[in-house]
């Protein structure tokens, strides 16, 4: 497990009810309404957050990657990600598929900051063996 030396972020957020319920952050720029998975009523869930969350960190962790191999993100980059929740033999679990678009940049290239971003991006190291994990390249 790895070990942090320095906190440079704490995300603080205050939830009731659980999937119908609420959350809001403590600086209150969050705050969304909680439904369960396919449910008509208002709000999101847990699995569109953390889409969301992880596509996003993940963009950024291209970006650090492009810079160490002297590119540039394309303006257009964009992360369309994909989790399930499911169950199975060991009860609920969760799976994610990351379609990543960086339009612009050669196959290779495009590759290998995918697979360098998958190595420091904080929400892949987190997931990294506890669920199944499948990246494509658009």
């Amino acid at each position: 497990m790895a070990r942090i030396d320095q906190v440079i972020y704490t995300g603080k957020t205050h939830t009731t009810g659980g999937r119908d319920g609420a959350a809001r952050s403590d600086d209150n720029r969050l705050n969304v309404k909680l439904t369960g998975p396919g449910s008509k009523g208002e709000g999101t869930n847990p699995e569109q957050l953390f889409a969301a969350g992880w596509s996003a960190c993940f963009i950024g962790a291209m970006g650090k990657a492009a810079r160490t191999m002297n590119l540039a993100l394309p303006a257009e980059t964009a992360v369309d990600a994909e989790i399930d929740l499911g169950s199975g033999e060991g009860g609920y679990s969760l799976q994610a598929r990351l379609h990543v678009s960086l339009p612009g940049l050669d196959r290779a290239s495009a590759q290998a900051i995918i697979e360098t971003a998958h190595q420091t991006c904080p929400y892949s190291k987190a997931t990294r063996g506890n669920i199944d994990v499948s990246f494509t390249l658009a």
